[in-house]
């Protein structure tokens, strides 16, 4: 039977009208190597209620964006100029991934996702890693072709007997690069999966033995299957959801 993962939409503007989306690499990354079937999620403003949802999907997926959190959600600090947000999807994934923890429900969360997950467990931001201290600047250069961009950039230090230790079967592992924003304080309920030679986060899970919640600041999805790692990272996915479903049907 093939697991159901719900996917929480970006509100965009296209024209004069509002769309929900996700991006295509992400659906066919959970397709081809998760083998699950995505279901997207409207984010809208009041936030729809999703509990019931839950109850029939057997994993969250929480995609990267161009836009990013509002900061008000984890600071006091000011938006800074053409800082690009997106409050209809703040207001829905923010409520939703307390939810899937809450039920166990198996989350796996890639670039904006990760910062949601710790954003929501009560972490905090960079709003410019390139401008915070010791960092490297960690953003893609957009003039360059997509292959460039999403190309493998630098290595990431995995924590001994985590996930992506597990599935890297290593210590270390090559990643991408594509992201301004950043982890600055780790959530209290999560525990550090991947740092950057610079010593930035770039992985984290929740501290717990009972629920799979991996979120990644890279992008794992972009040519899933051309990369041993990336799909382990969703093989290891698929893992969690199938046994989540096969305990709620017990």
């Amino acid at each position: 039977m093939q697991n159901w993962v719900g996917v929480p939409c970006d509100r965009k503007q296209v024209g004069h009208h509002y769309f929900h989306m996700a991006g295509e690499k992400y659906l066919r990354a959970l397709r081809e190597a998760a083998d699950a079937l995505p279901l997207l999620m409207p984010s809208l403003e009041p936030p729809l209620d999703y509990w019931p949802l839950l109850d029939r999907l057997d994993g969250l997926f929480l995609t990267g964006a161009y836009s990013n959190i509002e900061p008000h959600h984890y600071s006091d600090e000011a938006s800074y100029p053409g800082n690009v947000h997106d409050p209809a999807r703040d207001a829905t994934t923010l409520s939703i991934v307390r939810a899937a923890v809450e039920r166990g429900l198996p989350v796996l969360a890639v670039c904006r996702g990760l910062q949601e997950v710790n954003v929501a467990l009560g972490g905090s931001l960079y709003q410019k890693v390139h401008e915070a201290g010791p960092f490297a600047d960690h953003r893609e250069n957009t003039a360059d072709p997509l292959d460039v961009q999403y190309g493998l950039a630098h290595p990431v230090a995995l924590t001994p007997g985590g996930i992506l230790a597990r599935a890297a079967n290593a210590d270390t592992a090559m990643v991408n690069s594509l992201h301004g924003q950043g982890i600055r304080d780790v959530a209290p309920s999560l525990v550090v999966e991947a740092r950057a030679p610079d010593g930035l986060v770039e992985a984290v899970r929740l501290d717990s033995n009972k629920q799979f919640l991996l979120a990644v600041q890279w992008h794992p999805e972009w040519k899933v299957l051309e990369n041993p790692f990336y799909t382990q990272i969703f093989k290891a996915f698929a893992e969690a959801m199938t046994a989540y479903r096969q305990h709620k049907a017990t």
